[in-house]
């Protein structure tokens, strides 16, 4: 098996730590990326506590903990700022991996830094855009636009959303779909909010605001970078396809905001006071029947592109990436190794993908709004504590980071 040599379309977070699993494994890896150079791009993520656990295995721990915000908790609030549902996370909830916020650019930055170091820097390829490939029964051979033609034992495309080997195989497959909803991102050097390490989510499903820090508070000033997400529901026909790169100003966003001056949070001054904000269409796409196809499969975006919803997003391409690289260190056949990846991951994930489609554990807010669209005085006239608790050990447990059933694990 260390004979094995595997090539990895796209150097994000999914793709890059498929290649330190692969390399921690005694597995060559050459990473190949469409840019000519990789930059710290994009804002805020959350990495939940199981795949925490992968990217400790790694030895990545204490660079994360240097780099991120361990989460302490988790609340969600209704449009005028009422506490609905707050609980711990990470390690003040009792799992035995802690739960971090992190800016992307950072992650993303930190894995290709441990790439390189582990793997060779000539085995991380920038100016590779894939334009098609082909296989045979011994190998996979990927075209590159510009560049020589390389040939693998096998290929894993974390080529994202948009991806050139998913569009291969699923050549009929229509544009992601458009939810309607625009998120607008941003960051804020801003004053810490509640326990200075919470996330919180506020509104309903139609607008929506998410802030967490991604930097704790720098001592001479005692401002945390603030990481935040206006989600608002605007209609109309499916957009053309955008990127995260896609700036947009203050005013876009503002108007929706102007009046969510919480006691704990002035929202529209964290607008206000942002750098660059970017605006992206919420959209997804149908799960599909197979990722595996021989000596090629699909991970992350490229397999199962879902609404950021639940912080699952990165967190589930993490998950892909152990799993594929285990599959190919514990199966002698590279085919038999990619079907067991198969399934092992496209059930689970498919159904996050329709489960954040009906706002995953955030449900808890919409279910407020229609019961008491003009507040409360006490929350449990509105919504019951057995309700919300439902809510949130449902979501853990299609999401795959159960508590108990997570710290069982080795």
């Amino acid at each position: 098996m260390r004979d094995l040599k595997v090539a990895v379309i796209g150097a994000g977070p999914g793709g890059l730590v498929t290649a330190l699993c692969l390399h921690r494994l005694g597995i060559e890896c050459h990473v190949f990326e469409a840019a000519h150079q990789i930059r710290p791009l994009g804002v805020g993520l959350n990495l939940l506590p199981h795949a925490i656990r992968e990217l400790t295995i790694l030895g990545l721990d204490a660079k994360l903990a240097a780099a991120g915000v361990a989460t302490a908790e988790l609340a969600y609030h209704n449009k005028f700022g009422v506490p609905i549902w707050c609980e711990p996370r990470g390690l003040a909830a009792g799992y035995s991996w802690p739960q971090y916020s992190i800016h992307r650019g950072s992650f993303q930055m930190l894995l290709l830094e441990e790439a390189i170091a582990r793997c060779g820097a000539d085995h991380v390829h920038v100016g590779h855009p894939l334009q098609s490939f082909t296989q045979d029964t011994d190998g996979v051979v990927a075209h590159f636009a510009g560049q020589p033609d390389h040939r693998t034992d096998v290929l894993i495309a974390a080529d994202g959303i948009h991806s050139v080997v998913r569009r291969h195989y699923y050549p009929h497959e229509a544009q992601p779909a458009y939810s309607g909803r625009v998120l607008w991102r941003g960051t804020t050097e801003a004053p810490p909010f509640l326990s200075g390490r919470s996330m919180i989510m506020a509104g309903y499903a139609d607008r929506k605001f998410v802030a967490y820090p991604i930097r704790e508070a720098a001592p001479e000033n005692g401002r945390a970078l603030i990481n935040w997400v206006g989600d608002v529901y605007v209609g109309g026909d499916v957009p053309m396809v955008r990127d995260w790169n896609r700036r947009t100003d203050v005013a876009t966003v503002l108007h929706h905001f102007q009046d969510w001056h919480f006691p704990w949070l002035d929202v529209p001054s964290l607008i206000q006071n942002a750098g660059d904000i970017y605006e992206y269409p919420l959209v997804d796409r149908d799960p599909v029947p197979h990722w595996a196809f021989d000596r090629v499969a699909l991970l992350g975006d490229a397999a199962h592109p879902m609404y950021p919803v639940g912080s699952n997003g990165a967190s589930q391409a993490i998950l892909d990436a152990a799993a594929v690289s285990a599959a190919l260190a514990q199966h002698s056949d590279p085919v038999a190794a990619l079907k067991a990846y198969e399934d092992e991951r496209l059930e689970k994930t498919a159904k996050i993908v329709l489960s954040n489609r009906q706002q995953g554990p955030e449900i808890v807010m919409q279910m407020v709004e229609d019961r008491a669209p003009n507040g409360f005085e006490k929350l449990h006239d509105v919504i019951s504590q057995a309700e919300l608790e439902e809510v949130a050990s449902r979501y853990k447990a299609i999401a795959g980071f159960d508590r108990d059933r997570l710290n069982a694990k080795s």
